[in-house]
């Protein structure tokens, strides 16, 4: 199992975090998504690593923006 964690820019509400989990679960591998409003913070598990690039571009769909970190 792999958990990436991100820091996503721009999340405000409940809305936010169902847009975003939404989104990012339906990227190839993901079995899980977690959302940390509060933090910004974005976690996501996997059986093997995911592209950081089609998470990143997942979250822009919903709306919002990965910070590098």
């Amino acid at each position: 199992m792999v958990v990436s964690t991100y820091t996503v820019q721009g999340m405000t509400c409940g809305h936010c975090v169902t847009a975003v989990t939404n989104e990012v679960g339906q990227v190839a591998g993901v079995t899980d998504v977690a959302v940390d409003l509060a933090a910004g913070q974005l976690t996501v598990t996997s059986q093997e690593p995911v592209d950081d690039r089609s998470v990143a571009a997942a979250v822009e769909e919903a709306g919002y923006q990965v910070v590098a970190g």
